[in-house]
């Protein structure tokens, strides 16, 4: 397991990253990660901070089995109650993204709110989506957490109706991954259905060929790449992340 200070430093340079990327909405949003092997103790944004201004030593260590802190280091109250949660049930929830990302949040908004596979990205998520059917207002109460994690299920996304999207992962690399690439084949299948406005047709790649790329996503190597280019960037650029 990475130490204390390499959780902070990761996590740090996601949300920068989210910031620069425009995957977050502000103050709001929030992302967590294990800092220990059973979820009990785990690292999150504190409430009111821009994701563009987190720096390492900004994030709040948090006890999910205790009563969270109050004043400055306080946590968002919606973001102790998801958070608090899944790092106490799920302890293979080491990682865990909540974003209303443009295009995702605009999927979970439409009638017909599935992710089609339409193009590469799309594939990598092909039935490994999970929808979370109800929206409940604020998530303020342990039971509407409950029902995020039961619709989550063993699937490492979940479509929040009328909300936005939750990641969870077994690393801070892997969430980001999958977040970016989400939002990627939400933008483009947007795009596409833009297109059939105004009289085209939408491709839909075969379901045996759509679960193949799937797999081979999953089987793909060098999946860390991604997430050491871009702390290398902010190494560069806004190396005071790291503080």
């Amino acid at each position: 397991m990475q130490t204390e200070k390499q959780l902070r430093e990761d996590l740090a340079c996601a949300f920068r990253w989210a910031a620069r990327l425009d995957l977050h909405e502000g103050v709001a949003n929030h992302f967590s990660v294990a800092a220990n092997d059973s979820g009990t103790k785990f690292l999150m944004n504190p409430a009111g901070r821009h994701f563009s201004q987190i720096c390492a030593s900004d994030l709040l260590l948090l006890d999910s089995e205790s009563i969270p802190p109050a004043g400055d280091n306080a946590p968002d109250p919606t973001a102790w109650c998801l958070h608090s949660y899944f790092h106490r049930k799920l302890p293979n929830a080491k990682c865990i993204m909540h974003s209303h990302a443009k295009y995702a949040t605009a999927l979970a908004s439409l009638a017909n709110w599935k992710m089609r596979a339409i193009d590469q990205n799309a594939c990598r998520f092909y039935n490994r989506v999970s929808y979370d059917e109800e929206f409940g207002g604020m998530l303020l109460a342990e039971e509407e957490a409950a029902r995020q994690a039961r619709a989550l299920g063993d699937n490492k996304v979940l479509v929040m109706r009328g909300h936005g999207v939750m990641i969870r992962a077994a690393t801070i690399a892997e969430a980001f991954d999958l977040m970016y690439y989400f939002e990627r084949a939400c933008r483009n299948q947007h795009l596409a259905m833009a297109a059939m406005a105004a009289g085209e047709s939408l491709f839909q790649i075969p379901a045996k060929v759509a679960e193949q790329t799937a797999q081979q996503w999953e089987e793909y190597p060098n999946q860390n790449a991604h997430f050491n280019e871009l702390r290398a960037i902010l190494d560069r650029e806004e190396p005071e992340y790291k503080n």
